[in-house]
């Protein structure tokens, strides 16, 4: 990757994008689009296909065909395998060129959006890929006059809502292992992050994934996402984004046809340092990347930072010159550690808590808005040094690149204090103490919990939250079980 590459494919014009169902690029049914613009610069980029409801069902109904007549699921398992590898080399491939067209439109950083995005999605259809023809059946160890056999069979039509942080990685996360597994599927891109997807199932028809078995349509969440929903054709339902959404799915799985429906509804997670850590300042150094890197807009971001509090102001020191550390800006620029933010409305949002913080008379370090002649939508990094756990910034979910830190005295109240919120999807403590640290582990409620790190578990390991963080896992072997259901057969000898 070069800077001459990268600027050669930042100049490169865009068409309009449209659906791809059935194999085909297909516009809105009633010429609707939406306008996508880039949180670089605030420039118009393109416009892609604003669906409707006509448009969901169509992708449904080709999805629906592609199931029954076993098109997909009938292939060998080895044949399946075979086209989804050759997927991942053509995304592959094209990585560079897709992870700028990513960047242009959500504003990730290059470097990390290359490997998270189309690497990490061809790394996920690899790993699924590989697991198609090690799956198999049980023999129930029963009564010799009878034979029962287990199998697992593709579940049928997934419909898939997927947010605008990481749309390719997390993508995967669901088609992967569920196309592995047999079934077809219908995506729902979010509104600000549509384009990579779009070009990811042009180069699944290209790798000879068949017309119906991946399907993707763009547009409003309340029209697109609601007939996925709502569908009577839709066999299991996955989705990453918001509690506020995830209820409203669940509604809507239980008005229609009580779809399986596996959540992921982000967190509020909580990063604990005792003084024993093994490495204060790189601590200090992993904390800031684990809550600034894409500009805070990390589903597991390590928000909450308590620390103990004879390091306290040792801590907040070392975090605050990591953080101004930070080059913020041109995400396109391959120098750049954190680009912009998805939109305007979510630098307002997040400039919000900020601001609020402050008002409160907390110790507010950065946070504000910059770079703003760009037209873009940038932040510098914001610590809050002394929050408390009756700040809204300490309980709700910022998305943004904003930090608590807190003091806390105990390892007791140091529990208590990252159980406190409703959320259960990552956390982290940082000592030297091995059995402080499975003690830690045991009774903080995470899906995910980092020992002496932050981030980075690899797909050989499972991802998802506990309480109104979601249910169902993401990522490992483990994802299958989602989109796999158990027949038995009960024979007479």
């Amino acid at each position: 990757m070069t800077q001459d590459q990268i600027e050669t494919l930042r100049t490169t014009p865009l068409p309009p994008f449209r659906h791809i169902v059935d194999g085909q690029p297909v516009a809105a049914s009633d010429g609707g689009t939406m306008r996508v613009v880039s949180p670089i610069d605030g420039s118009l980029l393109t416009t892609c296909a604003r669906g409707t409801k006509a448009d969901a069902d169509a992708a449904i109904a080709a999805a629906r065909r592609a199931f029954d007549d076993g098109r997909w699921s009938g292939l060998p398992p080895a044949a399946r395998k075979k086209i989804l590898l050759k997927w991942a080399d053509l995304i592959e491939a094209r990585a560079l060129e897709i992870a700028v067209l990513g960047v242009r439109e959500n504003g990730t950083e290059i470097g990390m959006a290359l490997k998270a995005e189309p690497l990490s999605a061809a790394a996920t259809l690899r790993y699924y890929a590989e697991a198609i023809d090690k799956l198999s059946g049980e023999v129930a160890p029963t009564d010799p006059a009878f034979l029962g056999l287990v199998h697992r069979e593709p579940a049928g039509v997934v419909g898939a809502i997927v947010p605008w942080n990481f749309p390719l990685m997390i993508g995967a996360w669901k088609f992967g292992p569920a196309l592995a597994a047999g079934c077809t599927m219908v995506l729902k891109p979010a509104e600000t992050a549509s384009l990579t997807l779009l070009r990811l199932a042009e180069l699944a028809l290209e790798a000879g994934v068949p017309p119906g078995v991946f399907n993707v349509v763009t547009g409003e969440g309340a029209v697109v996402g609601a007939a996925i929903a709502e569908s009577m054709d839709v066999d299991v339902l996955v989705f990453t984004g918001s509690g506020a959404t995830g209820r409203r799915l669940l509604e809507a799985a239980a008005r229609s046809n009580l779809k399986r429906v596996y959540l992921e509804l982000g967190g509020k997670s909580p990063n604990i340092v005792f003084a024993d850590a093994p490495d204060l300042d790189e601590a200090a150094k992993v904390s800031a990347q684990g809550v600034f890197r894409n500009s805070g807009q990390v589903c597991i971001a390590g928000s909450r930072i308590l620390v103990e509090r004879s390091i306290h102001a040792t801590f907040v020191e070392k975090l605050a010159a990591h953080a101004a550390a930070i080059r913020v800006g041109d995400p396109l620029d391959s120098a750049t550690q954190a680009g912009a933010m998805n939109s305007e409305r979510q630098l307002m949002q997040n400039l919000a808590f900020v601001g609020e913080a402050r008002a409160a008379g907390r110790h507010v370090i950065g946070g504000a808005r910059i770079l703003e002649d760009t037209g873009g939508y940038y932040m510098s990094p914001a610590i809050v040094a002394d929050a408390t756990r009756e700040d809204r910034v300490f309980r709700e979910e910022v998305f943004g690149p904003v930090v608590t830190v807190t003091p806390f005295d105990t390892e007791a109240e140091a529990v208590a204090l990252a159980n406190d919120t409703t959320y259960g999807l990552a956390a982290a403590v940082w000592t030297s103490n091995l059995s402080r640290a499975h003690r830690m582990v045991r009774k903080v409620r995470a899906g995910l919990v980092h020992v002496n790190t932050y981030g980075g578990s690899d797909l050989t390991v499972p991802l998802g939250g506990v309480k109104q963080s979601g249910n169902g896992h993401d990522k490992s072997l483990h994802a299958f079980d989602k989109f796999l259901d158990l027949k038995t057969a009960w024979v007479k000898l």
